[in-house]
């Protein structure tokens, strides 16, 4: 039971080229470490890390949009808007803490998760006095206008003759 030493350098070195030559790639040399990658890694292209930021700005655009919101938001059509514009700054929040989270973008993560809390915050405001949460209870519709009172009829005045 004699048998000759294996040359493990030479046929991983051999599975190697068969590897690469499926794969259509270079031979990895004999040597390097089976973990350690052949390539660096590519930095994010520009495009995607001025996407990133545009949706975190964008965001934040719309929660100081909210903040400063010139319309009253106590109910009706009124309320369903800025519940709407709070939706989509949330959405765009999401939409930019996905996309810095991605690209490594650490001060636009943070910034679009400032957003969502922001936004949060204010739908809640008006979310849950509406649904019973709160103290004082509010509806969801404006109430209906109250009548004006009549204008007393005028009195007749007797003619002096």
């Amino acid at each position: 039971m004699t048998e000759q030493p294996r040359d493990w350098d030479k046929e991983l070195a051999d599975i190697d080229k068969v590897i690469s030559k499926q794969q259509g790639g270079t031979p990895v040399p004999a040597g390097t470490p089976r973990g350690a990658p052949v390539t660096a890694p590519t930095p994010p292209q520009r495009r995607f890390v001025a996407l990133a930021w545009f949706w975190a700005l964008l965001a934040v655009l719309l929660a100081v949009a909210l903040i400063v919101w010139p319309f009253d938001q106590a109910c009706g059509i009124r309320l369903i808007f800025f519940l709407g514009a709070t939706l989509l700054t949330l959405l765009m929040g999401g939409l930019g803490a996905y996309t810095s989270w991605a690209h490594r973008r650490g001060v636009a993560f943070l910034l679009s998760l400032l957003v969502m809390l922001l936004a949060g915050i204010l739908a809640a405001r008006e979310i849950l006095p509406r649904v019973g949460y709160a103290r004082h209870a509010l509806d969801w519709t404006c109430p209906p206008p109250t009548p004006a009172p009549a204008a007393p009829a005028p009195v007749p005045q007797p003619s002096p003759q």
